[in-house]
C-alpha cells in the first residue's frame, strides 16, 4: 500500500470513528442544545484534551505493559463503563430542569473525563493511529495534528446538531425527550462498554 493510500486510509478511519455516536458525541450534542451553539464550541478543547491524554498514555505508556499485564484495559473499560453509568442517571434527573432557572449543562469537566475514559482512544491507539507514532516525535506531532484537524469540525458539528434542536422550525421536538434518550444512550454505550470489558 503505497504512503498516499496509508494517509487516506487512517484519515478516513479517525473520520469515522469520530463521526460514530458515543459517549463524547452525545455530551456535545446535549452541549449544544443546552448552552448554543457559541457557548459550547470552547468545550472541543477539552474533547481534544481527553482525546490526546487517553491515546498518547495507551501509545506510549500503556500499550507495552498491556502485553504484560491484559487486566490493565478491562479495568480502564470498567472505569469507563462506571463514569458514563454516572453522567447517564445525572443527564436523565437534570432533563427535567431543562428551560428552567435551575438547567444545568455540560460542563468542562464532564466532558473531559467522558473523553479521557472514552473506549476511542484505545482503538486510536492501538488499532488506528500507525504502528510507528509512537516511536518517532515527529510522526507523533503529524499524526495527533491530523487527528486535531478531524476532530474539531466533527465535533462542531455534533454541538451543532443539538442547537439545532432548538430551532423555532423544529419546536415539534422535545428537548426534555432528547434528553432522556442521550441519557438512555449513554446508558447503553455504559452496558455496552462493561460487556466488552469482559468478553
Amino acid at each position: 500500500m503505497s504512503p498516499d493510500l496509508h494517509s487516506f486510509v487512517f484519515l478516513l478511519s479517525v473520520a469515522l470513528i469520530l463521526l460514530t455516536p458515543g459517549p463524547t458525541n452525545t455530551l456535545l450534542a446535549l452541549a449544544g442544545l443546552g448552552l448554543g451553539l457559541r457557548r459550547a464550541l470552547p468545550l472541543l478543547a477539552f474533547e481534544l484534551a481527553g482525546y490526546l491524554i487517553s491515546i498518547s498514555s495507551w501509545g506510549l505508556l500503556l500499550a507495552p505493559v498491556q502485553l504484560q499485564f491484559p487486566w490493565i484495559a478491562t479495568l480502564v473499560k470498567v472505569a469507563g463503563s462506571c463514569y458514563l453509568a454516572w453522567t447517564a442517571v445525572k443527564v436523565w434527573r437534570d432533563a427535567k430542569l431543562l428551560q428552567t432557572p435551575q438547567q444545568r449543562t455540560i460542563t468542562p469537566k464532564v466532558l473531559f473525563v467522558a473523553t479521557l475514559l472514552n473506549p476511542k482512544g484505545l482503538l486510536f491507539a492501538l488499532v488506528i493511529f500507525p504502528p510507528h507514532t509512537f516511536e518517532v516525535l515527529q510522526s507523533y506531532a503529524l499524526t495527533m495534528a491530523a487527528f486535531a484537524c478531524l476532530l474539531v469540525p466533527v465535533g462542531a458539528l455534533w454541538i451543532g446538531l443539538g442547537h439545532a434542536l432548538n430551532n423555532r422550525h423544529l419546536r415539534f421536538i422535545n428537548p426534555r425527550k432528547i434528553q432522556q434518550v442521550s441519557a438512555v444512550a449513554l446508558g447503553m454505550f455504559s452496558a455496552f462498554i462493561a460487556w466488552a470489558a469482559f468478553r
